[in-house]
């Protein structure tokens, strides 16, 4: 579906400029969005390795180890139906550190792993689980201590203070976190109600 929608945005801001007799302009955006886009990539490559390589530290130290166990009671209690010690809880954890280092490249695969073990957990069901749903809404909100690919992109754009967008985040993210689990926790209730009537 969503490539459909990208198709259509495409031939639809194609047509646009042909009739408005603006296509050589389209051309210069394409070719210089193009090269914008590839020295991006580069910039957050080597930034990207950089927190990569710091997590493999953190977690050869075994402070990953220690972060998981921090956060190992709070994770308890959002997904209750995972056993402490199965290996979606280490899958989990490993997500979310990952994340709260703004590792969303790095994050990803131990989400997929995440998933992979909680569709296990729920006997491998087509549909959803409790866990499972909480997993994206932890996900997609997201909470972050330090941005790394929004403060590489800042440096890379000349920014006076690229570290000044880490409070807002910070902020911005605890609030997108609490209102995800908040959301998630409800629509829990009230299916469980649903299904007692």
């Amino acid at each position: 579906m969503i490539n459909i929608i990208w198709v259509a945005l495409f031939l639809i801001g194609m047509g646009y400029a042909a009739v408005n007799g603006t296509m050589d302009q389209v051309n210069k955006a394409l070719f210089t969005s193009a090269s914008d886009a590839v020295q991006v990539c580069f910039g957050l490559i080597s930034v990207l390795i950089f927190w990569i390589g710091l997590m493999k530290i953190a977690e050869k130290s075994g402070l990953l180890d220690k972060l998981s166990r921090l956060f190992k009671p709070v994770m308890k209690k959002i997904f209750p139906e995972v056993p402490p010690d199965h290996p979606a809880m280490g899958y989990i954890l490993s997500n979310t550190i990952a994340n709260m280092f703004g590792l969303g490249n790095a994050a990803t695969p131990m989400g997929i792993k995440a998933m992979e073990e909680l569709k296990r957990l729920n006997g491998g069901k087509t549909t959803p689980s409790r866990s499972m749903i909480t997993l994206l809404a932890l996900n997609t909100s997201g909470l972050t201590l330090i941005p790394t690919t929004v403060i590489a992109i800042r440096m890379k754009y000349g920014a006076s203070v690229p570290t000044e967008i880490v409070g807002p985040t910070l902020i911005a993210t605890c609030c997108t976190t609490a209102a995800a689990l908040c959301i998630d926790r409800y629509f829990y209730h009230r299916r469980k109600r649903k299904g007692r009537k």
